[in-house]
This record gives structure tokens, sequence and C-alpha cells, in this order.
């Protein structure tokens, strides 16, 4: 048992600013009852002069202590109740509860609702849980009662899907699979703004749904009328129902994935029938973009992170700015390009220079329509910035 980690003089300063972690540079000493410090354990954090100042969960790496509040609070599960209907009010304030129009959003957004460590997502009646901390995993079962008592049966199922995002050297043995109650059916139907799409969190990307991009597919279908769209990275094929619902003329969705361009079929099928003017290509969308020509007038990039850390930072930059270079050089005079990054370790600043220096490399005068973000139920605490992962430029190309 962890009886307190202290940090080195002067190091509390981040802390006292409210940023939720902690660095292992930054600490001292960690004070146990003489056994080793043990990961996902309840952790509190004192100030070189012994001041309390944090209390969180604790784990081996750069960063050690993810922080879940900065008073002496006992970590109950009144606690998760507590946290967990926080995280439920905010998306009743942004009418997402209830909706009919759109019955899948983000319940917990880690950092974002004081929750480090842990995703919640809505899909329907069932709420998806996946962690990225032991300590979190730890306590997912407190989070699925909570998720349960807090939406007055609204979610009456609780699926963990953190096999694949808790630490692998944890020795966890993580199995996904339901903590509260079962769907009954792997493939399920959901809303998006009144548009229909089959979600599978049991075998999907992420927990089966790129929720992160709601507000821009709107978007896209207010630019795509009489457009020939190219969706790269198509997965599920979510921009390829918005342009279509938006009259685009004809859109063609590729992904790597044969798995991927099959769902973005089903998808467009299950929203316009047979007769769509969809296609849909397996291939490599980089290579596919060296010789498109100028067929397309709308082109979507949204490729999955390039850079899940900084070591890798100069390999993506390069991998963003040849992509862009090759949609900018080739959509056709007066194209709509939406290009995206999902890289945490790369800022809008530095996304926005790189897709400059593919204009550059491009020779194409390109203006700035729109830059974008993620939606309202992944918000991001002020305190950590770091939590604005999903950067966008909507670019009109001459």
């Amino acid at each position: 048992m962890i009886k307190g980690i202290y940090l080195r003089r002067g190091k509390e300063e981040s802390l006292r600013r409210l940023h939720p972690w902690v660095f292992s540079g930054a600490i001292e000493r960690i004070e146990t009852d003489g056994c080793p410090a043990e990961e996902g354990e309840i952790a509190d954090v004192y100030t070189h002069n012994g001041e309390f100042i944090a209390r969180g969960h604790y784990q081996i790496g750069s960063i050690a202590v993810r922080v879940l509040t900065f008073e002496p609070e006992t970590i109950d599960d009144a606690w998760w109740h507590d946290k967990i209907a926080s995280a439920y009010s905010v998306r009743r304030t942004l009418g997402l509860v209830g909706s009919e129009r759109t019955t899948c959003y983000r319940l917990v957004h880690g950092e974002g609702d004081s929750l480090p460590g842990l995703v919640v997502d809505i899909y329907g009646s069932t709420a998806v849980v996946q962690c990225h901390s032991v300590g979190m995993y730890r306590s997912r079962e407190a989070v699925a009662r909570a998720i349960v008592e807090v939406t007055d049966g609204r979610i009456n199922a609780v699926y963990d899907k953190s096999a694949q995002t808790v630490p692998y050297k944890a020795g966890l043995d993580a199995r996904d699979g339901y903590l509260i109650g079962e769907c009954g059916e792997k493939n399920v139907t959901v809303s998006e703004n009144g548009h229909r799409f089959v979600v599978n969190w049991e075998e999907g990307q992420k927990t089966g749904f790129f929720i992160d991009q709601r507000f821009n597919r709107e978007l896209v279908e207010r630019y795509a009328a009489g457009r020939t769209v190219l969706n790269t990275f198509c997965y599920t094929g979510g921009f390829s129902v918005y342009a279509l619902a938006g009259g685009a003329a004809e859109v063609c969705s590729i992904d790597a994935s044969e798995r991927a361009v099959k769902l973005a079929d089903e998808n467009v099928k299950l929203n316009f029938g047979d007769d769509a003017p969809h296609t849909v290509l397996a291939c490599d969308a980089v290579e596919y973009l060296k010789n498109i020509g100028d067929r397309y007038d709308m082109i979507i990039l949204d490729p999955p992170a390039f850079a899940k850390h900084h070591k890798v930072l100069g390999n993506a930059l390069q991998g963003y700015k040849r992509l862009n270079a090759r949609a900018i050089s080739q959509i056709r005079k007066g194209g709509i390009l939406f290009t995206f990054s999902c890289s945490q370790a790369v800022s809008k600043e530095l996304f926005r220079t790189t897709v400059f220096t593919a204009a550059a490399i491009a020779g194409r005068k390109v203006r700035i329509l729109h830059q974008l973000t993620q939606p309202a139920d992944h918000p991001v605490n002020i305190y950590h910035p770091e939590g604005e992962y999903l950067k966008g430029l909507v670019l009109e190309v001459e």
C-alpha cells in the first residue's frame, strides 16, 4: 500500500494549476507500508513539505499519477455516482439524452470529465467502457453500476472493451465482455442526426463508431451538393452517408480494410437503398491519391493517428504533409478538402503549419473556410489542453 507520493521541491506548480497528471520525474520518493507500490491503487500526492495536494491512480510509466480529485475525499461508490452524474448532466444539457435523432454519444471523455483514463460511449441502451489505466480498469465495476443508476434505466447494459487499451505490461489478463446486462445483438443500429449506422462494439475499432466526427460530418453534408466526393480512410462510411444526404453526385469510399468498406456500403444501403451513387474500394489511400487526376471536387482525409506519442512526431508530420499535398495538387478547381488529424501529439498550430507546407508544395491557392475540432460531448479540461486531440481544416482550393 502507498502511504504517500512526495514531489520534488517546486514540482507541485502544475497541480496547483489543476493539471491532472503527475509525471514520474517530478517524484522525489514513494513511501509504502513495506510492500512495493501496486499499480492502479489510490495514492495521495504531497508537496516536498508534506502538504496534501491531490489523490489519484498510481501507475508505472511517465505519467505516474492520474489525478481523480484535488480534495482529500473518499473514492467510493458514492463518489463514482457523483462523477458519472455530473457527466450525464452535461450531455443532457447538450440535448443528447433522450434524443431520437441521435442515439449515440460520448458520456465520459477522460480528463475532460475529470475521470482520466476512462472513456464511455453510449449506443442506444448500451454503454461501452474503455479503460486506459490500471486504476480505471480496477474501478470498472463501480463505474458500470454508477452508469446504470445515474441513467435511471435508459442504460441497461454495460460492455467493457478494455482488453486492447489497458497497459499490456500490467498483466491484467483483461478480457472484453459485459459487466452488467447484455445486448443480445452484435450489430445494433443507432441514429446520428437522423442518419442510421450499424455499430458492432465487440468487433469494431475503438468502441464501434467514431462519434467524435458528428458535427464535422454535418458540415460535409452542407457542402456536398452536386459534388464528386472521395472519402478516404472511410471506416464505416460516416462521411459518405452525410455526403449522399447532402446531394453528392457520386461518392467513393476507400479504406485498406475489406471489412471497413463492406460496412460503409451497408450503411449507405441502410440509408439510401441499393441505387445510391456509391462505390467502395479496399486499397491504400496514400497510394490511391497518387493518380486521381481532377476527378474529385470534394476530398475527405481522416486518417488514423499518425503519431500516438512524441517520439514519432517527425515521421507523422511527414505523413500528413505527403497526404495533403497529394490531395491538394489533384483536387478539381474550386474543390473542398476536409482534412483531419486525431494525433494528440500534433497541436492544431503544428497541423495547420503542416497543411500550409503541403499547399505550398502543391502550388495551389488555398483558403481556410473552417477550423474544426471535436464535439461538445468530448469536452476539453481547460487545465489539460492535451485533451484537444482532434484538429481539422476545411479548405477551398482554387
